[in-house]
C-alpha cells in the first residue's frame, strides 16, 4: 500500500510511519525538517521516501505531489498551534495557521482527488481536534481552523463515497506531542503518543468516518455544547476567571 504522510516529522506522524512500515508499504513521508525526515527514513524497513516541503507553500508543494502520481491513502496529519493567549492574535499568525491546518489539505488534495476517482479507491484521513468542536475565548484560531476542516472533510466525505473512497475524520484529545508540550495548562484525560497514536490507527483499519476520543472528553464537550448559548457562556466565564 502506498501511503502519504503529513507532518511526519515529530509526534503523531512519526507514530503512524512507524505503524505502517511493513513490508508491502511504500511510505512517503512529508514535512519541513528534511534532517528529522532523514532520520526517520534510515529507521524504516519498508519503501520510503520524503519530501522536505515547507506545506505552506503551496506552488511547491502541489509540485511534489503531482510528482508522486496516485496514492492508496494519505494521511493528513499536519497541523500547527500558535498557543494560547486571550489577546488578539495577529493576522499573520492567524493566516500561517489557517494556512498550514486548512488550505494545505485542499493544497495537496487537488491533485489526488482525480487520482483516487479514476482508481475508484482510496482513503483520506483527516487529523482534526476535540477543540474544534467548541472555540475557546484562548484558542479561537485553532479551533476554528480546526471546525472548518471538519466541515470541509464532511463535503469531500459525501461528494467521493460514490466513487469508492473513503474518508476518515478523527478528532483527538489532548496527546503528549510537541504541540501540546507548550501548554501550560492542566490537560484533561492526557493521552500518552503512543496510546494516541494506536486509537488513531484502529479508526482507520475500522474505516470510522467520524471518530473523537477520549470518549469522556467527547460526551463532556457534546453536553457543554448542548447547553443553551447563556449557560454556555456562563460556563466558559467561570473556566477563565482568574
Amino acid at each position: 500500500m502506498k501511503i502519504l504522510i503529513t507532518g511526519a516529522s515529530s509526534g503523531i506522524g512519526v507514530e503512524l510511519a512507524r505503524h505502517y512500515d511493513q513490508e508491502n508499504n511504500h511510505l512517503i513521508l512529508l514535512a519541513r525538517n528534511k534532517n528529522r525526515l532523514q532520520e526517520l527514513q534510515k529507521s524504516l524497513t519498508c519503501k520510503s521516501e520524503i519530501i522536505a516541503v515547507d506545506i505552506t507553500e503551496f506552488v511547491i508543494l502541489q509540485e511534489k505531489i503531482k510528482e508522486i502520481g496516485s496514492v492508496d491513502m494519505v494521511i493528513l496529519n499536519a497541523g500547527i498551534s500558535i498557543g494560547h493567549s486571550l489577546e488578539v492574535t495577529p493576522f499573520d499568525d492567524f493566516k500561517r495557521l489557517y494556512d498550514t491546518n486548512l488550505l494545505s489539505n485542499h493544497a495537496i488534495l487537488e491533485p489526488l482527488l482525480p487520482k483516487f476517482k479514476e482508481q475508484k479507491s482510496g482513503t483520506i484521513v483527516f487529523i482534526s481536534s476535540l477543540a474544534s468542536l467548541i472555540s475557546m475565548p484562548s484558542s479561537v484560531a485553532y479551533s476554528s481552523s480546526k471546525r472548518a476542516l471538519n466541515a470541509y472533510a464532511e463535503g469531500i466525505a459525501y461528494k467521493y463515497k460514490p466513487h469508492g473512497i473513503d474518508v476518515i475524520t478523527i478528532l483527538p484529545g489532548f496527546i503528549d506531542t510537541p504541540l501540546t508540550q507548550k501548554n501550560n495548562f492542566s490537560m484533561p484525560f492526557f493521552m500518552s503518543l503512543e496510546d494516541g497514536t494506536q486509537r488513531i490507527v484502529q479508526a482507520i483499519e475500522k474505516k470510522k468516518s467520524f471518530y473523537a476520543f477520549p470518549l469522556r472528553f467527547y460526551f463532556l464537550i457534546k453536553i457543554l455544547t448542548f447547553l443553551p448559548r447563556f449557560l454556555r457562556q456562563r460556563v466558559v466565564d467561570s473556566l477563565y476567571k482568574s
